[in-house]
């Protein structure tokens, strides 16, 4: 990974965001991110190897496996991290969409000339809207992904033994998951910490819808005056 590029990303979205949105940003990079590159990706590497049936049955261990473990928790974070960062990033590209429009009007005006956006950063207008639905999205995006991991894995847990009784397996057989204590730790920590993130995002967006209620406020009240 180049960090030198990611720097400047996460450098561009604290720029443009909130307080609460720096509490998120480094939320998802220190505890989400960095746990899932350093540790988790480690923890599942076995998870197929290592899922032990008492039955020599050609394919039995692999179907057995398939039935229980229908999609990896280390895939589904991924893409769980992927989607979530992703609507920050609009964030960005909407504010340099900003900039290049305000620096194609000054070429063609002169520097005299009215600007467009004063401030390209300051959420107004479409920015706003871009950043309260990003909020959204993030949030959820992560609720779906708890729901998906609910449905997936019924209370976020991994028993130590499963019994399994699909063909081609001779009988009921029993199945023992390589360290389950420890992944269920990491999947209580990945839920934890998701959590938090959708409280995050939801207080942000109400801080937002607040903001812009109260300034609106206002507007109004100092018209009425004059």
């Amino acid at each position: 990974m180049n960090w030198g590029v990611f720097e400047g990303l996460l450098s561009g979205v604290n720029k443009y965001s909130t307080a609460f949105g720096r509490v998120w940003l480094s939320l998802v990079f220190i505890f989400r991110l960095l746990v899932y590159v350093v540790a988790a990706e480690r923890v599942w590497s076995d998870d197929h190897r290592d899922f032990d049936c008492n039955t020599r049955q050609p394919g039995c261990s692999n179907v057995c496996f398939d039935h229980f473990f229908p999609v990896s928790h280390i895939r589904l974070w991924a893409l769980q991290l992927i989607l979530v960062t992703c609507p920050s990033l609009l964030v960005i590209m909407h504010v340099a969409y900003r900039e290049a429009k305000e620096q194609r009007h000054r070429a063609a005006g002169g520097d005299d000339c009215r600007c467009i956006y004063p401030n390209p950063g300051k959420k107004r207008g479409g920015l706003w809207w871009t950043y309260l639905l990003s909020l959204i999205f993030k949030a959820g995006v992560d609720v779906v992904f708890l729901y998906i991991f609910y449905r997936f894995y019924r209370n976020y847990t991994l028993p130590r033994v499963v019994k399994c009784e699909l063909p081609p397996c001779p009988n009921v057989v029993d199945c023992f998951i390589s360290r389950p204590t420890e992944k269920n730790i990491f999947t209580l920590f990945m839920v934890v910490t998701a959590c938090v993130c959708v409280m995050l995002s939801l207080i942000e967006a109400a801080y937002l819808i607040g903001k812009r209620c109260r300034e609106c406020l206002l507007a109004s009240s100092g018209e009425s005056r004059w």
